[in-house]
């Protein structure tokens, strides 16, 4: 008898999430056992119904989708993640997959390769499509990503041992907005934490700590 594998689909467009489940329910071997339409909604989904893969959007309401991978990772379950997505940049493919993401697609791929992702992911594998591997050879190739300007600042700043809010003071921007500068920092200086991302800074000549 064929083995069934047990799905749960997370994207807060519902548009989006029903055509994904419809698409996934034509295959006999596949069963979408629950939705979700944030990320807290889909960490609570895939602890109750412990499914095989979880497909899951990156931009959702009250947690993102690498919050999600996270929050699952530090739970210990088992699930594995396929992102479908509408993000292709660097940043957001390397964060999905340090997250521990097993597969990345982009919203518009053809049905097929949705198929083969899921029994790819299954089976133990990771599959990423064409070019968002392509992507990611290219920026583990030159894992330091150029920081912009803005994050040049925000990265200043930070290594005087600042916090968010008072960074976002500082430069009269939203605290939100430095959370995201803080994270694309992390993300193109290859940096686990706050800490690190200042010692590969120095060590890049990026920033000085004996200007104070």
């Amino acid at each position: 008898m064929q083995e069934t594998i047990k799905i749960v689909v997370a994207d807060d467009h519902p548009i989006v999430r029903e055509g994904l489940v419809m698409i996934l329910n034509l295959q006999d071997d596949f069963e979408v056992i629950g939705e979700a339409q944030n990320g807290e909604e889909a960490l609570a989904k895939v602890a109750s119904l412990v499914p095989d893969i979880l497909f899951l959007d990156l931009g959702m309401p009250k947690m993102d989708g690498v919050q999600t991978i996270q929050a699952m990772q530090a739970k210990g379950l088992s699930t594995q993640v396929i992102v479908f997505t509408a993000f292709d940049t660097d940043e957001r493919i390397l964060g999905a997959i340090r997250a521990g993401a097993k597969g990345y697609l982009l919203k518009g791929v053809a049905k097929e390769d949705i198929f083969n992702a899921v029994r790819v992911v299954h089976a133990g594998q990771s599959l990423l499509q064409p070019e968002i591997a392509s992507k990611l050879v290219k920026h583990m190739s030159n894992p330091i990503g150029k920081l912009s300007a803005r994050e040049l600042e925000v990265l200043a700043i930070l290594a005087k041992g600042a916090k968010n809010s008072e960074i976002a003071k500082e430069l009269f921007i939203a605290e939100r907005t430095v959370k995201f500068h803080v994270s694309s920092i992390l993300s193109k200086l290859g940096a686990k934490n706050r800490t690190e991302a200042v010692q590969v800074a120095v060590k890049r000549g990026l920033i000085d700590l004996g200007n104070g």
